[in-house]
């Protein structure tokens, strides 16, 4: 545990390394059917992005932070495949398992594709991010963002003084899905009666939408934003910077703050980039292991953290317990529709300390 502490602690400080243009630092980003060696080394390692590539100022850069810290660390060659559209994903998993001994895809819409390639290089490894193949050389590695996004729920529902949230996602693949029902189940446990307005923008790579639709929350009464879209979420940034009044973002994966210091409420961590820099760090030990990781709270694979500076202590504190029910076991958050619909809030009696062990009340 101490070492992924001193892990998380590099990566924070390494998280969103970007160019103005979009190109990341230390690594080489690479065209469709190119592509140009960043160092010299025994293992080649690629990134495979979706369709929002380098620069969304999220789920890939996140990726890329990974890679950029490994290839510090363990002197790999690691490289970037951006993919334009969808049809790139077949080519750029061929051109990266060709090129290399591991392949990162990135995310939920790459599943078709790497269910396709990885029997093609059944001695090549592939470390999968948001989704599951049971391919024998893949580590599918996929996160409990319901819970993460449980404890942005909480966080919400004590801060708002509307009473209207809002969640504004991408694509509803279900990571997403996931993130939207846990935060619902959250708000709910605090404020049964609280709204929550939904909007979809059907893209990860499109901030103007983005921002359209997170002032059409604002002007129907949200002054908390979720944004789960890559780099559509930037324009959640955006609507709160324009609407300059009482508003703000969860921001969704990481730390966005850049966007916007005064306006990020808070940030949900999701371990992309340590997941990555661990897939990398098997591959160079020799100690790689296929199958599932699924990482939420108990694992340090999501958490919350970021408070802007008006949260009140006293919340921070609630948040914490509500945290360690989780772990605990005390709550299960929903992780789907269905599970929301049947979910039964546990309202814990916070006590005036976090290391006291809070009593559990299902809600009234």
């Amino acid at each position: 545990m101490a070492g992924l502490t001193r892990l998380n602690a590099r990566l924070d400080r390494r998280r969103l390394i970007v160019t103005s243009s979009g190109a990341a630092l230390g690594a080489a980003v690479l065209g469709r059917g190119a592509y140009v060696s960043a160092q010299d080394s025994d293992v080649i390692a690629t990134l495979v992005t979706d369709t929002a590539g380098i620069g969304d100022q999220n789920f890939n850069d996140l990726a890329n932070a990974g890679g950029v810290l490994a290839a510090e660390d363990f002197g790999i060659d690691w490289r970037v495949l951006e993919s334009q559209t969808q049809a790139d994903y077949v080519s750029n998993l061929t051109l990266a398992m060709e090129q290399g001994q591991l392949t990162v895809p990135n995310g939920f819409l790459l599943i078709d594709a790497v269910a396709e390639v990885a029997p093609q290089f059944p001695d090549k490894f592939i470390v999968f991010i948001d989704a599951v193949d049971e391919n024998p050389n893949v580590q599918s590695v996929i996160f409990k963002e319901h819970e993460g996004g449980f404890l942005g729920g909480i966080l919400a529902a004590l801060v708002t003084q509307t009473g209207v949230l809002g969640i504004m996602g991408g694509i509803r693949v279900p990571p997403v899905e996931r993130y939207e029902v846990g935060f619902i189940a959250g708000a709910r446990t605090i404020n049964p009666d609280i709204e929550v307005l939904i909007s979809y923008a059907d893209s990860f790579e499109d901030p103007a939408l983005g921002q359209e639709l997170t002032l059409a929350q604002f002007n129907n009464g949200a002054d908390i934003v979720m944004p789960i879209a890559g780099r559509t979420g930037v324009g959640s940034f955006d609507a709160a910077i324009e609407r300059d009044e009482d508003v703000w973002v969860l921001a969704a994966d990481t730390d966005q703050s850049h966007l916007g210091p005064e306006v990020q409420l808070a940030y949900i961590k999701k371990g992309v980039d340590e997941a990555v820099y661990q897939g990398c760090e098997q591959v160079v030990n020799g100690t790689f292991e296929p199958g599932i990781r699924d990482l939420g709270l108990a694992e340090a694979g999501m958490d919350l953290l970021g408070f802007h500076a008006s949260v009140d202590q006293g919340i921070i504190d609630a948040i914490a317990s509500y945290k360690q029910a989780i772990i605990d076991g005390m709550i299960m958050v929903p992780v789907d529709d269905d599970a929301l619909a049947a979910f039964e809030p546990i309202v814990l009696d916070v006590a005036a300390t976090p290391e006291a062990t809070p009593e559990a009340t299902p809600a009234s």
